[in-house]
């Protein structure tokens, strides 16, 4: 059975207050419609449109590297209207089509799996996704019959008083056959109060042409719509807390789950222990027997087993086993530590290569520059890699001894088994095994503070 998606993405979201579109922000580091689109593509969903409105341009921008279509709604005129819009996405195609609204990032991808299956097997026309909830005001209640199919969906104000019983809601989401959705979506009327098209309305116009539809209840945060900042922030502690469980289920010690922040694309390997405050991002892997000691944030990068990392900045880089960062360390992207090695407090490494066995304990800036192994920098070395307009290349071979306070301005190469003499600043070649010295001759003035008169008296 071919199966395809659809996202409603096109709403403003006005109780965010916000000039970004609202299915942009984020919840666990990534956009709620991106968190919909990953949740689909796992499902082996590959073709799926998204409906843009509001902020049209963005939402492209976001969602580009994603291989989706997109189809436009240029006004909101109901969630019935947003399908309309699809309709040449919709086009020439068999099948199911599932939809889902870009704001829910919480829908889990055994649930859309279960709801297609569920769907297909009972041979129904449409499928409600929906939740039994303890209090049901304001939702539209899913009234079923004697066969447990759906008979209608009935909107809160208009229930009977036995209808007000019901605690089965409606979550927006849906799964239709393609040929019954686009022969009734043109039946679809505006004649409302709000003057909108409403897609519930397509269900009572497939009940009335006797088709099957059935209903699929699910935990009820799985279809919980992000409309304001509270329920954003709600949003984020239900995913955080289900990432944080998958990791500890899988062998990873977090110290405290409810103040460490993963993402959702984030792996972790057994034994890796987490402290609290930790902010691990993006598409990061963590190898086993890692410590990761507090209020650290790792973005996009690659940490390979038994690393310890601490109080550090970590940014789209890699960095080697047994290697320790921190505290206070800065690896900026496109940086390479070897194994072994050791970034140590106050240290920034920016788009450079590190060799095993390098020790760089503190207080050095080092850029652009490939450092081989078992190299060791004294504290306060800089490579100065910015002449004004470019920025140069400092290349430094294995077992390079580099004292305090040393400047290497770049272009300039360092080869093996080098000493620079502390206080050097280092403009030239220096050739294998040679001794670099590069500071004036010191020289003292006898009797000078008394000349001056700069004694200072005792008294």
């Amino acid at each position: 059975m071919d199966k395809c998606a659809i996202i409603l993405a096109a709403g403003k979201g006005k109780r965010m207050k916000t000039n970004l579109p609202k299915v942009l922000h984020k919840v666990c580091g990534k956009e709620m419609v991106n968190h919909v689109i990953d949740t689909l593509k796992r499902c082996d969903i590959d073709d799926i449109d998204v409906i843009i409105g509001n902020g049209a341009e963005e939402v492209k921008k976001s969602t580009q590297n994603r291989n989706v279509s997109y189809s436009i709604q240029k006004e909101q005129l109901g969630t019935g209207h947003a399908l309309m819009c699809s309709k040449d996405f919709l086009k020439n195609k068999e099948g199911v089509v599932a939809v889902f609204t870009g704001d829910a990032p919480l829908i889990r991808e055994e649930t859309v799996q279960k709801l297609i299956e569920f769907h297909k097997n009972g041979d129904y026309k449409a499928t409600i996704l929906t939740a039994i909830v303890e209090d049901a005001t304001g939702y539209g209640r899913i009234i079923r019959n004697k066969e447990n199919e759906v008979e209608k969906i009935v909107e809160h104000k208009d229930c009977t008083e036995e209808e007000l019983k019901v605690r089965e809601i409606n979550s927006g989401m849906y799964c239709f056959d393609i040929k019954e959705l686009i022969k009734n979506l043109d039946k679809l009327s505006n004649s409302n109060s709000q003057g909108e098209y409403y897609l519930t309305d397509v269900i009572e116009i497939l009940k009335n042409n006797n088709c099957k539809v059935g209903a699929i209840d699910v935990n009820v945060d799985e279809i919980r719509g992000v409309n304001s900042r509270i329920q954003l922030a709600e949003a984020e502690e239900i995913l955080r807390k289900r990432i944080n469980e998958k990791h500890m289920e899988n062998g990873v010690t977090i110290i405290d789950p409810k103040n460490t922040y993963i993402s959702k694309d984030t792996e972790i390997g057994e034994d890796t222990i987490i402290y609290p405050g930790n902010m691990i991002e993006g598409k990061t892997i963590i190898k086993e027997g890692c410590i990761i000691y507090p209020n650290s944030r790792i973005q996009d990068s690659i940490i390979e087993e038994k690393v310890t990392i601490q109080n550090s900045v970590i940014l789209e880089s890699h960095i080697g086993e047994n290697t320790t960062v921190g505290p206070f360390a800065y690896v900026r992207p496109q940086s390479e530590i070897g194994s072994n090695a050791r970034i140590g407090d106050f240290v920034e490494i920016k788009k450079s290569k590190i060799g095993n066995n390098t020790k760089i304990s503190h207080l050095t800036y080092i850029g652009d520059a490939e450092v081989g192994s078992g190299c060791n920098f004294g504290c306060g070395t800089v490579v100065v890699n910015y002449d004004g307009k470019n920025k140069n290349k400092t290349i430094i071979g294995d077992d390079s001894f580099i004292g305090c306070n040393v400047n290497l301005v770049s272009p300039v190469e360092v080869e093996d088994n080098t000493y620079i003499a502390a206080g050097s600043t280092i403009t030239k070649k220096v050739p294998s095994g040679a001794l670099a010295v590069a500071r004036a001759k010191q020289v003292n003035k006898e009797g000078w503070v008394q000349r001056k008169g700069l004694n200072k008296d005792k008294k």
